[in-house]
């Protein structure tokens, strides 16, 4: 009578190395206590998914605040999904976002000691770990068609039952060892299944670092381990590999709630301890079309793709604050008492997870970056403004590239002080706001526009006003007493230096001195909305000042 190492033997010959052997090429990792060791478990099926990044950023936070290990491994089992060379990207698109492994698969090489860290290089260990729990009667051949597995879920739904392949409907499981082995011999093709000892009539308790214990039901089904074309499922590969790598801590979706009593089983069967999950909530969007929430969709939302935020200008920093305050209710108020605080001082507590599917949050998200812009120095603005502007906007860059001292004076109004200006949301709103400043660019813009003076002051008034003050222009004026010379100016052309005064007597007024900065301000920007006009004044010098309020009055 044939034994199950029998049948271990017949399916791998050649595999000569047990599980006592892995452990010790893999021995426990030694760090110190509390350390976490954490990872991000993509599949190379495309780009950067937000949710994706989200759970790479809490996984890599949890590693760095706990003196911990934060490794990146490449899930590529499910070869006809995979997309070529998105690998690579996943890496690349990561550390834009300030998340490097510790350890792992790196796009072109490994680094570390618990490789390989692609799965479909992992082929001997996992057979290993394979034909020992056949050696243990925990799994078995499967010699099930297609054809066999479909007519099996009709008679599951005809009878109403739970559908899969497990107890009664596991026709495989019953075959005696010497009717499997004869199959094989007679070629007959197979995968490997895992034999459940579960009943999902029974309920296991679970704990999770997020939702505390759970009650879930046993798992029963004898899912795939490893498939015809010789490579394990996820199921299975996930639980060899953060066995053997040493991963303590399991960040990932709530999604995979419902696989848990699977992994839990997988690794009972083993004799292994398995890692601490926290499930993380889903993002969720409002669905334009019928007002719902719904699970962001790589399909339907641009917002699914990180690439749509880099595209977008947001700064790389303000969108991973932004997604830690889906990841911690705290993380907001934190922010806004430390608006210029490091995001390393702040610790991620799984006590302030939100239970739900967190909504995405275009406004705050909005606020957020446009608080951080406003808070960075020159260097910092300029530095990644230009770092964005090389790949998205080439008119911008020459900006910065021509002349960065220029630029750096353009963003640097009123910027480094206690209450600083706050100009912009993303990188991408600095091109249309700075324009004016460049000559050429200022020159297409008189042609193109209607200049938004006040329709209530006469052209001849705006002419004499515009005139006069280039003619009076002195530069080496202090702003406060430019300012005054202003009023003094403004007074001189039937302007009001006192709104009160104006809003008592308008008809004795041509308007109030802050119309006269508005007239000063459009002629030199063609916009109502230009920057602190004294600085505007500065940077452009009295030359091109006067070469503008020239081109205008020859308009009026």
């Amino acid at each position: 009578m044939a034994t199950c190492k029998d049948l271990a033997d017949l399916i791998f010959p050649d595999v000569k190395e047990t599980t006592k052997d892995l452990d010790k090429r893999f021995p426990p990792r030694n760090l110190p206590e509390g350390a976490e060791v954490t990872r991000f478990a993509p599949s190379p099926t495309g780009f950067l998914h937000t949710g994706s990044l989200f759970t790479a950023m809490v996984a890599h936070k949890f590693a760095k605040e706990t003196h911990g290990i934060y490794f990146f491994r490449l899930e590529d089992t499910d070869q006809k999904r995979e997309i070529a060379g998105t690998g690579m990207d996943l890496v690349k698109q990561l550390k834009r976002f300030g998340i490097v492994a510790d350890e792992g698969y790196c796009g072109d090489h490994e680094e570390g000691n618990y490789g390989p860290y692609v799965q479909s290089e992992r082929g001997d260990i996992y057979k290993i770990v394979i034909k020992e729990l056949i050696k243990k009667g925990r799994a078995y051949p499967c010699f099930c068609t297609k054809e066999d597995l479909d007519q099996l879920r009709l008679v599951q739904e005809a009878n109403k039952v739970i559908p899969g392949y497990y107890g009664e409907y596991a026709k495989c499981r019953h075959y005696t060892l010497d009717e499997e082995i004869e199959m094989i011999k007679a070629g007959k093709p197979y995968v490997i299944r895992f034999k459940s000892k579960g009943n999902h009539l029974n309920h296991i308790k679970v704990h999770d670092e997020i939702r505390g214990d759970m009650d879930l039901t046993e798992n029963d089904q004898d899912i795939v381990i490893l498939k015809s074309d010789g490579l394990p499922t996820y199921h299975f590969a996930h639980l060899v590999d953060d066995h053997y790598m040493g991963t303590t801590l399991v960040t990932r979706g709530e999604e995979w709630i419902s696989s848990l009593p699977i992994h839990i089983e997988l690794f009972e069967a083993m004799g292994w301890k398995h890692p601490k999950y926290a499930h993380l909530p889903v993002i969720m969007i409002n669905d334009k079309d019928t007002g719902n929430k719904r699970k962001l969709s790589k399909r339907k939302d641009p917002e699914a793709a990180t690439s749509f935020f880099l595209k977008a200008g947001y700064p790389i920093q303000g969108f991973i604050e932004y997604l830690m305050t889906i990841a911690n209710s705290n993380f907001e108020a934190w922010l806004m008492a430390n608006p210029k605080g490091n995001m390393d001082d702040f610790n991620l507590s799984f006590d302030k997870f939100s239970l739900d599917g967190a909504l995405f949050d275009l406004p705050k998200l909005n606020n957020i970056s446009k608080e951080l812009l406003a808070n960075m120095d020159k260097d910092t603005f300029t530095s990644q403004a230009e770092e964005w502007a090389k790949d998205y906007d080439p008119e911008l860059y020459g900006y910065i590239t021509s002349d960065k001292a220029k630029f750096e004076r353009i963003i640097n109004i009123e910027r480094e002080q206690e209450k600083p200006r706050k100009d912009y949301e993303r990188f991408s709103d600095v091109t249309p706001k700075i324009r004016f400043f460049y000559n050429d660019q200022y020159d297409k813009m008189l042609k193109a526009a209607k200049l938004p003076f006040n329709e209530f002051i006469k052209p001849e008034v705006i002419k004499g006003f515009l005139n006069d003050f280039v003619a009076t222009l002195d530069l080496t004026h202090d702003e406060s007493t430019w300012f005054n010379d202003m009023k003094t100016l403004g007074v001189k052309h039937g302007f009001a230096n006192d709104r009160k005064v104006y809003k008592a007597n308008p008809s004795q007024y041509n308007g109030w001195y802050a119309d006269c900065i508005s007239l000063i301000r459009i002629a030199l920007s063609t916009s109502a909305q230009a920057p602190k006009l004294y600085d505007v004044l500065e940077i452009l010098g009295k030359d091109e000042i006067t070469r503008r309020i020239s081109e205008v009055v020859a308009t009026l």
